[in-house]
């Protein structure tokens, strides 16, 4: 009997759903396009970088030089500047991002056994790309210096023989960084909203008080209310990772039924944080922006997705702990990209699920003292 009242709003509440296709395709249809406008704007990768050249030598080797720097696709040269250019104004009008300087005498130093200066001007408004700038450019300009060793010596026999191995992302691209971030992201704000916004617009049109005559408990109520939405936010979660999968070409490497489990425990914990604004709020506009607020923000900039955690300052990091997105992107990197089991993730596994509980309680809590 019980669980019969609790299907029969949860059916209510599909049927409303469906009779508005808007509110349902974007629920749906929604996620994927966040996914699709984040994961391709949202790119940490440093490459064809606008070089501008001021080539004083205009030899082969400094010729040479130049095309290393063009054929390793970190720059591409977008103008040769006569001597005397004024370097600064083309910085300043972003016509390059950096301004190689090349003197005259560079091969002449070389071939006699001489050091050369060289100079790599980076624009530094923008710190974290003049940083990568600037190791590409040690980089370059060490294999060039190998290179003059060995042409000169004939072998290179260093004492320490470096063999660097990336694993888990052997290419360090962004994206796959970045893209379990947005599907925690994504999720969470479209959880949020769909409860807060569902709750809050019965209140408006006056139905809630119709609910509250009827025989349902407060439990079936909220219930019935919330099962409608998880099921959408399931489908939400498939939608975007298939997406991940077609756009992204980011495989799941680990279990599917662990990445369920976490999913699932994760949009319980989203959707009681969204019943939870409902309780605060009365109006649908009120719900949209203090959902928006509250389940965006935290998730963006709080929860390791772009800034990393222990960079934070102590109090930050401190505020993280109730932040369920932080726990949910550990375990979704794991499964996604390292295809490590669920069990290797119990603590983060474990504190999500303490978050979810206790926040759809205090939202239950909530929500049953305002129907007493």
């Amino acid at each position: 009997m019980i669980l019969s009242k609790m299907f029969a709003v949860a059916d209510k509440e599909m049927r409303q759903a469906r009779r508005d296709p808007i509110t349902l395709g974007m629920l749906i249809g929604m996620p994927a396009l966040f996914l699709l406008l984040y994961g391709y704007a949202l790119n940490f990768d440093v490459r064809h970088v606008p070089l501008a050249v001021m080539d004083l030598d205009k030899t082969a080797r400094s010729r040479a030089l130049v095309a290393s720097f063009v054929n390793s696709t970190f720059f591409d040269q977008v103008a040769d500047l006569p001597a005397g250019a004024d370097v600064e104004r083309i910085a300043e009008r972003r016509e390059a991002k950096a301004i190689l300087v090349i003197p005259n005498g560079y091969a002449a130093d070389l071939d006699s056994g001489r050091k050369s200066p060289l100079q790599l001007l980076v624009d530094g408004a923008d710190a974290q790309t003049a940083t990568t700038l600037l190791g590409y450019a040690n980089a370059l300009v060490g294999e060039e210096n190998i290179s003059l060793v060995e042409q000169r010596t004939g072998r290179i026999d260093p004492p320490i023989e470096f063999r660097p191995r990336v694993w888990y992302n052997p290419e360090l691209r962004s994206t796959n960084f970045l893209v379990p971030g947005l599907i925690g992201f994504i999720l969470m704000l479209t959880a949020v909203l769909s409860t807060a916004i569902s709750i809050v617009r019965e209140k408006e049109r006056g139905t809630m008080e119709q609910l509250r005559v009827t025989p349902l408990g407060p439990t079936q109520l909220v219930t019935g209310k919330t099962l409608p939405y998880l099921a959408i936010s399931l489908i939400a979660a498939t939608v975007i990772l298939v997406a991940a999968r077609v756009l992204f070409g980011i495989e799941i490497q680990g279990s599917y039924l662990d990445l369920f489990i976490a999913t699932l425990v994760y949009l319980i914990g989203a959707l009681g944080f969204g019943l939870l604004v409902s309780s605060l709020v009365d109006t649908q506009a009120m719900a949209f922006q203090a959902g928006t607020l509250l389940s965006m923000l935290p998730a963006i900039f709080l929860s390791g997705f772009i800034f990393p955690i222990h960079s934070m300052p102590a109090v930050l990091q401190a505020i993280t702990y109730a932040v369920p997105a932080r726990y949910f992107l550990i375990i979704l990197r794991g499964v996604i990209l390292k295809g490590a089991p669920l069990t290797v993730y119990w603590k983060p596994f474990l504190l999500l699920t303490l978050y979810s509980n206790l926040v759809f309680i205090f939202a239950w809590l909530r929500l049953t003292r305002k129907e007493a």
